[in-house]
C-alpha cells in the first residue's frame, strides 16, 4: 500500500491530538508526518506511534511535499493556510467552518457523499459536529421516504467548546466561578452556542440548517434548530423531528437505520436501552434510538441520536474522509 506525507495543523489542540489518536488506531499509511501549531507551541515534542515529532510553526513553503493536510486550528488559520496547502498539491480536510458553505469546496460525511469530492477542489470541509451525527440517520430516510421538514434540538457537551469549555465544566463542578461560559455550566443548560445573529438564531444553529441542506443536496429543505450547551463533558445528543414525504412503518425505519454504515440502533426503551453519551464516548459510531411517531405531524418521525463529538463529530470523520478517498483512488 502506498504511504502518504501527512500534515496535522493544530496538532496540540483537542481535535488535533485526537487526529493523531485516530490516525494511529486506523494504522493510517503515513510515510512522513508533519505537525503544525501556533508560534507558542512550536518546538513542543509530540509522540506518535513510538516516534517523536517536533511541532513546527506555519510558514511559507511548509506544505511542500505534503499530500494530505488535516486542519483543526480555527477559521482564521484555515482561511489563510488551507489554500497554500492545496496549492502545494495537498488534499486539505478542514475542521473549521471556514470552507463549509464555499461552493468550490465539498462538505463531506464519508458514508453519505464522498463522491462530492469529484466535482470540487482540493479543500474538503468537515461538517459541524452536530450536523454530522444528524445527517447520517437522515440520509436513509431521505432515500426511502423523502424529507419534507427537519427540526433539531441539540444537547451539546462542553468538549464542543474545546479545552476551554471542558475546563469551565471542571472548574464549576468544583464550586469555582465560571470563566468561559456566560453561566455556571455545572448548574444549568445554556441555550446559547456561538454568537446570536439578527434572525434570533445562533451561528451554530444556522450551521446545522445550511450544512444539512448542502450535504443532503436539498437546497430548499425547511430546517430549524435550537442548540443547547449541557453540563456533560463529552458526547453530543440531538433530538430530530423529521417529517417525511411518504408513510412509513417504524420497523422499516429501524431496519433502514440499522443497515446504514456507521449507525447503531439502540431502541428498546422499556428496558432502558437508548443512546446516551457514555455509550458513544471513545468510538466513531452514531447511536440512534427513541424511534417513534411524531403525533403532531402527518408522516412525522422522532429520533434521538448520540455521538462522540470530538471523534465522529470532528477528527474521526476527517480521517475517514481521507481513508475513503485513498480507497477509491482519489488521492
Amino acid at each position: 500500500m502506498k504511504k502518504y506525507n501527512v500534515a496535522v495543523v493544530g496538532a496540540t489542540g483537542l481535535v488535533g491530538s485526537t487526529f493523531l489518536q485516530v490516525l494511529a488506531e486506523e494504522n493510517f499509511p503515513i510515510a512522513d508526518l508533519r505537525l503544525f501549531a501556533s508560534a507558542k507551541s512550536a518546538g513542543r515534542v509530540i509522540a506518535y506511534c513510538g516516534k517523536e515529532y517536533v511541532v513546527e510553526e506555519l510558514k511559507p513553503g511548509c506544505f511542500e511535499g505534503v499530500e494530505i493536510a488535516l486542519f483543526s486550528a480555527g477559521g482564521a488559520i484555515s482561511t489563510e493556510w488551507a489554500p497554500e496547502a492545496a496549492k502545494s498539491g495537498a488534499v486539505v480536510i478542514d475542521n473549521s467552518s471556514a470552507w463549509r458553505m464555499n461552493d468550490e469546496c465539498a462538505l463531506i460525511v464519508p458514508e453519505i457523499n464522498i463522491d462530492d469530492f469529484d466535482t470540487h477542489g482540493n479543500i474538503v470541509a468537515n461538517p459541524n459536529c452536530s450536523t454530522i451525527q444528524s445527517v447520517l440517520p437522515l440520509k436513509p430516510l431521505q432515500e426511502k421516504w423523502g424529507l419534507k421538514r427537519v427540526v433539531y434540538s441539540t444537547y451539546q457537551a462542553c468538549s464542543g467548546s474545546g479545552m476551554k469549555g471542558k475546563a469551565d465544566l471542571e472548574r464549576t463542578q468544583k464550586g469555582e466561578p465560571n470563566q468561559f461560559y456566560p453561566y455556571n455550566i455545572a448548574q444549568t443548560c445554556i441555550p446559547h452556542i456561538d454568537v446570536f445573529l439578527d434572525n434570533g438564531y445562533t451561528k451554530e444553529e444556522m450551521k446545522m440548517v445550511n450544512e444539512t441542506r448542502k450535504i443532503l443536496g436539498l437546497a430548499d429543505l425547511p430546517v430549524s434548530a435550537t442548540c443547547v450547551r449541557v453540563p456533560v463533558a463529552n458526547g453530543h445528543a440531538v433530538s430530530i423531528m423529521a417529517e417525511l414525504d411518504k408513510p412509513f412503518e417504524l420497523d422499516e425505519v429501524r431496519e433502514a437505520l440499522a443497515q446504514t454504515e456507521g449507525i447503531v440502533v439502540l431502541d428498546d426503551p422499556k428496558n432502558n436501552v437508548y443512546p446516551v453519551s457514555t455509550v458513544a464516548n471513545g468510538n466513531n459510531l452514531v447511536y440512534v434510538g427513541r424511534i417513534r411517531r411524531d403525533l403532531s405531524a402527518a408522516n412525522g418521525l422522532l429520533l434521538y441520536c448520540v455521538s462522540d463529538n470530538i471523534r465522529k463529530g470532528a477528527a474521526a470523520n476527517a480521517v475517514q474522509i481521507a481513508l475513503k478517498l485513498i480507497k477509491e483512488g482519489k488521492i
